[in-house]
């Protein structure tokens, strides 16, 4: 196995992780995993093609919808209910 698929793996575990933690604890390395979601998603359609890359980024999205959602209404200047 390739070091991208190595990391993409890790970073699922480390998702899962993060998911189990209690809701206040999930904010830095949820922020961590969400900075480098991007990169290792380019990095896996470079080694293994498009087809995988957006299979990851729909992975990507399911997971982190609602932060994304979030910081989308933030940056639009859209209402943001805390």
């Amino acid at each position: 196995m390739d070091y991208s698929m190595t990391f993409a793996a890790l970073w699922v575990i480390c998702a899962t992780v993060v998911g189990l933690l209690p809701m206040r604890l999930q904010f830095p390395p949820g922020f961590i995993l969400l900075i480098c979601a991007p990169v290792l998603i380019i990095w896996l359609g470079y080694d293994h093609g498009w087809f995988w890359s957006v299979l990851a980024f729909g992975g990507f999205v399911s997971m982190f919808r609602n932060p994304i959602r979030f910081y989308w209404r933030r940056w639009t200047g859209r209402e943001v209910a805390e």
